[in-house]
Formats: C-alpha cells, sequence, structure tokens
C-alpha cells in the first residue's frame, strides 16, 4: 500500500504535543540569544506571492530582524513588515521602479552587493535570483532560502510560451550565459551562502546541477489551519486556481475540459487571460479574482483540482488537501514532494492536453479518503517550517 510522503528524509522536528513544545522554544530561544542582529535579504517586495510568505515565517523567528531588498513598494505589505527597518537598494529610485524591476535584472547582483551588513551577526536570504549575493561581514553565517537558482538564466524553455519580441530574445540570449555564471560563481564564493536549504527536491536537485552545492530541503510553510474546517462535499465542477501566466498552463486545464466536456472553474487573473480563454469551452467559468472568504467554499465544492503548470513548490496543491480536495497536476517539480500519486491525487508525465485528459479519466476511478488529504496537507504546517528552520541554525558551528 502506498504511504504519505514525508517532507524531508533527514528526519523532520514537529511541533505536535507539549514536550516538542517546550523543546523548540527552548531551542529558539537560543538561536535568537545567539543572534539578536538578523539581516534578511529577498529580492523585491513588490507584489505579495509564495516566497514572501516564507519571508514572513523567517520575520516571525526574529521579529527585530531587518529587511534588505532591491525595491520596495510598502502599499500591499502588512505591518509584520512595514514597522520595521527596510532598506531599499539604489534601484528603488529608478523611474517606475515598483512596475519595471524585472527590467533591471542586470542590476540586481550589483543592487545587493551594495548593502553594508557589517552591524549584523546572522545574513538570511530568500532567494531566486540575486538576493544571495548580499556580502556578509567575516565570521558570519548566510544561510539562503533557495526558491530556485536564477530561473530566467538557467532555464531556457522558460520564456517559450512568453510573447517576447525578436529582440527581447535576442537580448536573452546574448545575456543568459553571462547570468548563469554570476549565479554559480555567488552561490560558490568564499563569502557566499554558507548553508543552502531548497524549497523542494525538485528544487535541491536543481541546486546541486546549478551551483554544485548540497541543499536541505525544509518546505514553505503553508497556512492550513484555514481550510481545515472546509467540508469536501463535492459538485459537479473542475477548479483552476492561479495567476493565468504562461508557465502556469491553465491552457492546459481549460482545453481538457474542453474535450471531456466538463465544468470547469477558473479563479484567477493575469496577462494569459485572453489565450486561456480562446481554447476553453461552454462549460468554463472565469471567475477572476475571488475574494479569501470566498475561496475555502470552492475548494470544497470542486471535484478535484487542476495544476497543470510546473513549480517549484506550488502552495494550492497544499491547500487544496487540506479541504480535503484531491489534486491531478503534472507531474514534475514541487507537487513530486507534496501530492502522492493514487493516494491524495493523480500526477500525469505529459504536459500536453492528452496527457491532463488521460489523468481526468483516471481520477475518475479511484476513490480518495478525506482523512489521508488531510494527514498529507498537515506535513507543511508553519510549526513545522520554524522547527526546521531553527535547528539548522541551531546547529551552525
Amino acid at each position: 500500500m502506498q504511504t504519505l510522503a514525508s517532507p524531508n528524509p533527514q528526519g523532520p522536528l514537529i511541533v505536535s504535543n507539549e514536550r516538542e513544545l517546550r523543546d523548540f522554544s527552548t531551542m529558539l530561544a537560543r538561536v535568537r540569544q545567539r543572534f539578536e542582529r538578523v539581516a534578511l535579504a529577498h529580492e523585491w517586495l513588490t507584489i505579495p506571492g509564495g516566497s514572501e510568505k516564507v519571508v514572513l515565517a523567517l520575520l516571525d523567528l526574529f521579529p527585530h530582524a531587518a529587511v534588505f531588498t532591491s525595491v520596495y513598494d510598502p502599499t500591499p505589505w502588512p505591518r509584520a513588515i512595514t514597522s520595521r527597518t527596510v532598506v531599499a537598494s539604489f534601484l528603488d529610485h529608478v523611474p517606475r521602479a515598483h512596475t519595471v524591476y524585472p527590467k533591471l535584472l542586470p542590476l540586481m547582483d550589483r543592487a545587493f552587493r551594495s548593502f553594508d551588513l557589517g552591524d549584523y551577526d546572522l545574513v538570511l536570504s530568500s532567494n531566486h535570483a540575486c538576493a544571495k549575493n548580499v556580502r556578509k561581514p567575516d565570521g558570519v553565517p548566510h544561510i539562503c532560502y533557495c526558491h530556485t537558482p536564477m530561473r530566467y538564466a538557467w532555464d531556457p524553455a522558460f520564456f517559450d510560451l512568453e510573447d517576447l519580441d525578436p529582440v527581447a530574445r535576442l537580448a536573452y540570449t546574448w545575456l543568459a550565459p553571462r547570468l548563469r555564471r554570476r549565479d554559480r560563481a555567488a552561490a560558490q564564493a568564499p563569502n557566499g551562502p554558507d548553508v543552502v536549504i531548497a524549497n523542494s527536491s525538485s528544487v535541491a536537485e536543481r541546486v546541486r546541477r546549478c551551483w554544485g552545492r548540497e541543499a536541505e530541503v525544509i518546505h514553505p510553510p503553508v497556512d492550513i489551519a484555514r481550510f481545515a474546517p472546509v467540508a469536501h462535499e463535492p459538485e459537479d465542477y473542475y477548479l483552476y486556481l492561479g495567476r493565468l501566466v504562461p508557465y502556469k498552463r491553465a491552457d492546459l486545464a481549460v482545453a481538457a475540459c474542453a474535450v471531456l466536456d466538463r465544468p470547469l472553474k477558473v479563479i484567477g487573473s493575469g496577462r494569459a487571460l485572453r489565450a486561456v480563454c480562446a481554447a476553453a469551452g461552454p462549460r468554463t467559468q472565469f471567475l477572476g479574482q475571488v475574494p479569501d472568504d470566498e475561496l475555502p467554499a470552492l475548494l470544497g465544492g470542486a471535484r478535484a483540482l487542476l495544476f497543470p503548470g510546473e513549480e517549484d513548490f506550488g502552495i494550492v496543491p497544499v491547500e487544496a488537501q487540506a479541504a480535503g480536495l484531491p489534486v491531478i497536476a503534472y507531474g514534475a517539480g514541487g507537487v513530486r514532494d507534496t501530492v502522492v500519486d493514487g493516494v491524495t491525487g493523480v500526477l500525469f508525465a505529459e504536459p500536453t492536453v492528452g496527457g491532463l485528459c488521460s489523468a481526468i479519466r483516471r481520477f475518475d476511478d479511484l476513490h480518495f479518503r478525506d482523512s489521508d488529504l488531510r494527514a498529507q496537507a498537515a506535513l507543511f504546517a508553519p510549526e513545522r517550517f520554524a522547527a526546521q528552520f531553527a535547528r539548522v541554525l541551531d546547529r551552525l558551528p
């Protein structure tokens, strides 16, 4: 019989009873006492996303940490960020930097290396581009939480689905090798990260291949408690939830449901909306952005979540399982850690309409237990992230 996946084969510390909670509290107090002045580098603070949930979890571990970032727009952030010291780089003064920051990527390395971290005794970086490139003081440990090595440099297929003009594609072709060399050199530099933590097994493999470094896996925290009260009472529809951008492949979800004549509700918006609508059948509803308080009910009423893109980790499939909702997903990236094929969902091998159609048909013949789904989601609770991360810091020499 297939068993539920363990998110960390090294033996995660789980805060699940009074003694373990006491041990964790003691360890965290010891870590905070050792590292009183903490600097946290994060790529940019503009639009909230999955990586920023990790940032908030790290700031919860170190309430007095200062944040260093390339570009900072305080408007969408909670007090956990806006009430503390946030240092933005010189790029923040570029006109319209809060919206054009992706075009500033060639300058990001210089921006992070410009920060003076001489007053800190611990450096943390939340990295998917250049945040790890900060210069740490001598003798100060640097822990890099890697969401992925720089995707724009290492994954040529990333732009295949993007509507880029020939000049932009030529510029990328010219720039990518330079970005790869710089990214690998920064990851291996003597004053670079001392410890690399990856957000999934897939990213750990990527770190090994791209950076030549080994990484421990600690999955991002997921607010599963929010979905625990949801009763899964499926109605006759499938669900897609996420931004409508090319790499998330919402087009596969709508096209497969059109082929099979299945009802689908699409939650989300983005620049690929027109292309996704063009592939949709008459039984697809586009709900746009849905208020947070309406999301649990939509998860509870769906037959399954369709997750046809490849994500480094992917929070949405975990949230779905926390609500008792099975997941039909392309079997690459983070879902290999979060979804158990045949037990909490169905994984398919080919990212095509035919591959997803076959997965939906297979799903129809399976039975999923609510207890299995919620137990799998519990492996990614915020308490587990905090305990695992604190343990890494506690064992530093």
